[in-house]
């Protein structure tokens, strides 16, 4: 009497879901709160250098897990799931609600479940990759069934505005997807990077202790350092993962990378010999949302009807830390 062999287990995403706080920031007018303070800039400076045109804010009482909400909410209902569902939360922020618990906590009990796992990914820019990594592992292991991955970040709280080179790159948002297992491969290949040699160059050194914040609690960054690192590492993760599936350049049909500057994203682009039409591009209106910026692309995408079932997508983030990844993904 033979036994039948288990099938093979993969990940695939369900539905996605994304959410932008009310508060949209156009150049100008944060040009025109600088200039309060008395520091210069203007649209032009901004858009010719970065390619943003606009960001939004979170309000005062507004925290990481208020945008995670409404973004995982709309996630499960494009998933035809309900979060009782879900036995796997985690998301990707630098800048959580608290010290502890975890943003992914407070977020499971805004969607009234308890019990599943729940935990924070921390690798900046990055850090939506990496969570996609760790729930695909999970759900392949069968420690999961069905996640809920989220990327929510409330950057405008830690931007030093008397700084015109990182204050106007940066804005608030979350994006989010469910995952599911499947015998079919939705997930194709991933792979995870870090290079601590270059901590310096994106940071926001301070930490608390005895009440009080230590250093500094703002965004430091030296750009010309960090653009060099990105556009090498950004090609050389992506023909990584494109190795490991057993696919070409020719075979992508949607290049979704971290959305922070428009000159890294179109040069990925042009290294993978990509027609930027296949580039989707929402840092125009969303600037840097760290975390949520893969997600909130990626369901702008979905919803606008560009990505299409079948479609093959490569995801990539880049960060502090000096961080990177990619995931490849038949959608």
């Amino acid at each position: 009497m033979s036994t039948a062999s288990s099938s093979p287990r993969y990940s695939r995403i369900l539905g996605t879901g994304s959410f932008l706080p009310a508060d949209r920031v156009t150049n100008q007018a944060l040009a025109d709160r600088l200039a309060a303070d008395g520091i210069e800039t203007s649209d032009d400076w901004i858009v010719e250098r970065t390619g943003i045109r606009a960001r939004h804010f979170a309000a005062p009482d507004q925290a990481a897990s208020d945008l995670a909400f409404p973004a995982a909410q709309a996630a499960l209902e494009a998933a035809g799931l309900v979060a009782e569902e879900i036995d796997l939360i985690i998301v990707a922020t630098s800048t959580p609600d608290m010290v502890f618990p975890s943003t992914a906590c407070l977020l499971q009990r805004k969607l009234g479940v308890h019990g599943c796992a729940a935990f924070d990914v921390q690798a900046v820019c990055s850090g939506f990759v990496y969570a996609l990594t760790v729930a695909d592992s999970m759900i392949r292991s069968g420690a999961a069934n069905k996640a809920l991955v989220v990327g929510a970040e409330v950057f405008s709280r830690i931007l030093d505005f008397k700084d015109r080179t990182t204050c106007v790159l940066f804005g608030d948002g979350a994006g989010a997807v469910v995952l599911g297992a499947s015998s079919e491969p939705g997930i194709l290949a991933t792979e995870l990077h870090a290079d601590s040699r270059h901590v310096d160059i994106l940071c926001t050194p301070g930490t608390v202790s005895g009440g009080q914040v230590l250093g500094s609690p703002l965004l430091k960054m030296d750009g010309q350092a960090v653009f060099k690192v990105a556009v090498g590492v950004l090609e050389k993760v992506a023909r990584s993962v494109l190795d490991k599936a057993g696919l070409t350049d020719a075979d992508i049909d949607w290049l979704i990378p971290h959305q922070a500057n428009i000159r890294i994203m179109q040069g990925t682009a042009k290294k993978l010999k990509m027609d930027l039409n296949k580039l989707i591009v929402t840092v125009d209106e969303h600037g840097n949302t760290s975390a949520a910026s893969v997600p909130l692309a990626l369901d702008v995408a979905v919803r606008s009807g560009r990505v299409q079932r079948g479609d093959t997508v490569m995801l990539e983030g880049v960060g502090g830390g000096f961080t990177w990844g990619a995931a490849l993904l038949k959608y």
